[in-house]
């Protein structure tokens, strides 16, 4: 037998490459550096030093598992011992049946007459392994194979051995152990003794293992395991090795939970892992936590990653008063990677059987979803109970796109008696509508064709809109014509109404302005025409057809000046801005005109520098008016972010109003409108407001204020405070936030109170439970649907991070009412 040995703590690197024998020497197939071979005269037998070990760093594995067949046992959970395997655990199948290791290579002794054939220099050892000689890829399209230990024997061509520290690393896989044995003829590796095994990302711990590294089939005896992508880990009795990306273990655990915290973990008899399709398979499962079992399957899946897979979503459990108990089970289909169905059976013990079809689509130029409910022969209503749901947006290429959004309800209740979200509860309009748009630089063409299904409350009955079938609308700009801009908007509206007057409407607002600024001001004329044109339908209306033509004038000038200050012993530069807009347009009689769209604009920093003091076309306001405006910013003086904004700003009549929305609405006599003022922006670290009051100097008192301030110093801790007011009408209080509470606790909160009714209008409140690998939450929410109604929503839910989600989800709830809120375990 041929044999060659290195000399004591000597490092090689081999290259096990295709048969090629080097005759001179008598080496098997290795490629070794030639500057490593140094011929050395016969010597007398050196005992080599024992092998060194590299002591594993300790890992609490998740509790061995009992077998599927085995009654569940409460586990008691030490704070940082594994919890020991129980007694009736089936002993683990040997390993597959392997050559016997002469008692020379299982005990590596010294031979009798060693041939001393090489040694290495006498330079210090390559810290990365990379830097060592790469050898040839030998033909066949085997990848050659690295090892390195204390020591490594060679016998004859076919085998290789190798003690203490031994690593073979082939194609980005490596294996670790105290002793290794490579059979070249069959690739297979035999290891023992701390193996360690990175494949795919992922890292095997155990005693023993067997592996053929071109068929990549073997096992590995009570390994530890775990899957770097996702954080998971776990043990088994047994692991197989059943492809390049394949494992199954038996009697094998799961848990996404760091070493040493056993909250939760995944157990079963069998477990299948794909890494090329990133998915677990687990037969006779039950999920633990906290030592009890919560729930059983005989089979299941569950995404190794983020990425999305079919199977079903955890059930959801809750009652109500009209509905009884109800289980919902959802199927989540993923069809292909821009595909997918979420298929849901909702059991209503008092109405019947609901199921919800929910299909999404991605494209590159386009996507929707549709949704379907389907309630047949509802046992409480006592008729078929339905919901449709299409929305489709999609972009045709040359400026082209278009949309649809269609919605549809069998009856009015239907929302109050099925939804399950309170907020959906009190939808009074569902749009059936469809757009086409054309954009072309600054030409801009839109189509909408516009209808609504209105759901009546029997107690407070509400008017339902117009239709618009079709509404076309065109705008067009030039820029810089001999200094001047140009534009036009052109709209053509056919208003129909079930009960009140319909017709057609054209208009046309063509304008030119001459915009003049310098660095500190600017100027900015402007005239233009309003033209609108009615045609109405007689068998709705005695009114005649009408024309409206009103020219229009406007100036906007301002100026801005900039200083250095100091606020609070910071440094800002601070801007002043005044700025005045003045507006004439003459009186046009509009008192025979009907109202299709059109309102009273609320006052505000926006409205108060346009034209039309109405919303809609159906009216065009007589104006000889000038606004007289003021704003101060402070300005980072090195990024230049705004920190800070005051706004001033009041209109100023000079003659009195004699359009009016009807007829009958009194006009305004007053000379100045109401006061507006402002402040928004950073206040304090962390801290933000929003400020907007609207004061009226003739009567003496506030209008309308709005007060809101958020203070996020990070994430996880947030408080939100407004309170609005209009008079005569409206002053509620809301207050909202989450943060933390003691421990791992954490507080979640809404309260929306109306100081004049007395009443909650909304409220929210719960805790979650941060554990670390899983979060637990309990929320309770209430929505006021009526003068002495409030729904109710109870939310319970377990979310075990990383794997799956038990109960009913209430974060939809949480961003609904807490703006700003984030996820615990984000």
């Amino acid at each position: 037998m041929n044999i060659f040995r290195l000399t004591p703590i000597a490092f090689s690197v081999i290259c096990l490459l295709p048969a090629y024998t080097h005759a001179a020497v008598g080496l098997p197939d290795f490629q070794l550096d030639p500057a490593l071979l140094q011929p050395l005269p016969p010597r007398k037998p050196v005992t080599p030093p024992p092998a060194r070990t590299s002591p594993a760093p300790a890992e609490t594995p998740p509790p061995a598992p009992k077998p599927a067949s085995a009654p569940a046992a409460p586990l008691a959970r030490p704070k940082a011992t594994p919890l020991a395997a129980p007694a009736e655990t089936p002993a683990a199948t040997p390993l597959p049946a392997a050559a016997p290791l002469p008692a020379s290579r299982g005990q590596a002794p010294h031979p009798a007459a060693p041939i001393p054939l090489m040694r290495k220099p006498a330079t210090k050892e390559p810290e990365n392994r990379a830097a060592l000689p790469q050898p040839v890829t030998p033909p066949g399209g085997q990848p050659p194979v690295f090892i390195t230990a204390d020591r490594i024997e060679g016998h004859k061509e076919n085998t290789v051995e190798a003690f203490g520290n031994a690593y073979l690393r082939q194609d980005g896989e490596s294996i670790r152990g105290d002793y290794l044995r490579y059979e070249k003829p069959t690739h297979d590796v035999f290891a023992k003794g701390k193996v360690r095994v990175e494949k795919s990302g992922d890292i095997l711990t155990g005693p023993r293992l067997r592996l053929n590294l071109k068929t990549h089939i073997g096992a590995m005896k009570t390994p530890n395991y775990r899957l770097t992508s996702g954080a998971a880990r776990g043990n088994a009795h047994r692991l197989l090795f059943q492809g390049k990306n394949k494992y199954r273990m038996n009697h094998a655990n799961y848990t996404t939970c760091p070493v040493g915290d056993n909250d939760w973990y995944l157990q079963m008899k069998e477990l299948d892992i794909d890494r090329t399709t990133q998915i677990g398979t687990a037969h006779q499962a039950s999920v633990w936590f906290k030592g009890m079992p919560i729930l059983y399957t005989p089979w299941m899946t569950f995404p190794l990653n983020k990425q999305r897979k079919s199977g079903f979503l955890a059930p959801t459990f809750g009652t109500t008063a009209s509905s009884g108990t109800e289980l919902v089970l959802p199927y989540y289909w993923n069809i292909a990677p821009n595909a997918d169905a979420t298929i849901t059976p909702r059991l209503l013990t008092k109405r019947g059987l609901q199921l919800g079809v929910e299909f999404r689509y991605l494209k590159k130029n386009y996507h929707g979803v549709v949704h379907v409910v389907d309630l047949p022969n509802d046992r409480v209503a006592g008729k078929d109970r339905y919901a449709i749901t299409i929305q489709h947006a999609q972009n045709f290429g040359h400026g082209w796109d278009g949309s649809l959004d269609l919605n549809q309800v069998s009856d009015d209740a239907y929302y109050r008696d099925l939804s399950t979200q309170v907020v959906a509860t009190s939808t009074t309009y569902l749009p059936r509508q469809g757009t086409l748009h054309y954009n072309s630089g600054a030409f801009n063409f839109s189509a909408l064709a516009q209808r609504y299904q209105t759901l009546q409350d029997p107690q407070h009955p509400i008017s339902p809109p117009y239709d618009r079938l079709p509404q076309l609308t065109v705008r067009d700009a030039w820029r810089n014509i001999h200094g001047l801009d140009l534009a036009y908007n052109g709209e053509f509206v056919d208003f129909s109404h079930p009960t009140l007057v319909n017709g057609k409407r054209f208009s046309l607002y063509p304008t030119a302005t001459l915009p003049l600024s310098t660095s500190y001001a600017y100027l900015k004329p402007k005239v233009g025409l309003h033209y609108t044109r009615y045609s109405l339908d007689r068998s709705t209306t005695r009114l005649p057809d009408a024309t409206v033509t009103a020219p229009t004038f406007s100036l906007d000038s301002g100026l801005i000046f900039e200083r250095d200050t100091t606020l609070f012993h910071k440094a800002y530069v601070q801007t002043l801005e005044p700025r005045l807009y003045y507006v004439y347009i003459p009186y046009r009689n509009q008192d025979r005109i009907p109202l299709f769209d059109t309102g009273v604009a609320d006052l505000n920093f926006s409205s108060i520098f346009t034209e039309n003091q109405f919303s809609g076309g159906d009216r065009i306001n007589d104006a000889n008016q000038a606004t007289l405006a003021l704003t101060s910013r402070l300005l980072d003086p090195h990024s230049g972010q705004e920190r800070l904004r005051f706004m001033l700003g009041q209109r100023y009549y000079f003659k009195d109003q004699q359009v009016t929305l009807t007829p009958g609405t009194p006009p305004r006599t007053n000379r100045s409108s109401d006061i507006l003022a402002g402040v928004t922006g950073t206040v304090a670290p962390a801290l933000t407001t929003s400020t907007l009051l609207q004061y009226d100097p003739n009567q003496r008192q506030t209008v309308q204020f709005n007060a809101g301030a958020r203070y996020n110093p990070e994430a996880g801790k947030l408080l939100n405070l407004s309170y609005r007011y209009t008079v005569n009408s409206l002053r509620q209080v809301d207050i909202s936030g989450q943060w933390p509470l003691f421990g791992r606790w954490h507080g979640v909160g809404r309260w929306n109170y109306s100081i004049l009714d007395q009443k909650v209008l909304e409220a929210l409140a719960g805790v979650e439970y941060d554990g670390g690998c899983w979060v637990a939450r309990f929320v309770v929410h209430g929505l006021a649907t009526g003068a002495d109604t409030m729904n109710k929503a109870f939310f319970v839910q377990l979310e075990l991070n990383g794997f799956s989600k038990v109960g009913i989800d209430p974060l939809e709830i949480l961003k609904q009412n807490i703006s700003g809120y984030t996820r615990i375990n984000e």
